[in-house]
């Protein structure tokens, strides 16, 4: 699994209640939801947001609430990868399960700047800074959650018998 896309930088603590607020979660249409992500964090992100495009972010991405809202809208935003410092346990689940590749390098996440371009392949655990040409190492996904992001989420990796 390998992603190319320019970054979109947050810092530590950022909560579900700010990647998706509470008062969009009267809609599962991951459009609408997307078209809501952020916003109560960084006005312009919509705005500014393209297919493919890597958010980086400090401590404890994804802390708060459980709801799967907040990768949902994360994710069809276009984002395609989160690079963090570290994940809240329950967001991190929640993002595998529906298909949202995240994953933890503290490195990458403090030196990785807003608008770099970063290629990662996380089949293999290299993440590289296009921009500056650093290089992070990173744990590779496991076979079984490669399977899942590259179906779109647990539900479709079932469905389509390959776990």
């Amino acid at each position: 699994m390998k992603y190319t896309g320019n970054v979109i930088k947050y810092g530590d603590n950022v909560d579900t209640d700010v990647i998706i607020p509470a008062r969009y979660l009267n809609t599962s249409d991951h459009k609408e939801l997307a078209s809501h992500c952020m916003e109560d964090l960084d006005s312009t992100f919509v705005s500014r947001v393209k297919q493919g495009d890597i958010i980086t972010a400090g401590l404890n991405f994804g802390c708060g609430s459980s709801r799967e809202h907040a990768p949902i809208a994360i994710k069809a935003s276009g984002v395609s990868l989160v690079i963090a410092k570290s994940f809240a346990r329950i967001f991190y689940r929640n993002a595998i399960n529906i298909g949202l590749a995240i994953v933890e390098c503290p490195a990458a996440a403090d030196e990785i700047s807003e608008g770099d371009t970063v290629e990662a392949d996380l089949d293999n655990g290299i993440i590289r800074n296009i921009t500056t040409g650093r290089e992070y190492k990173t744990a590779p996904f496991p076979v079984f959650v490669q399977k899942i992001i590259e179906n779109g989420g647990l539900m479709e990796a079932i469905a389509n018998g390959v776990i």
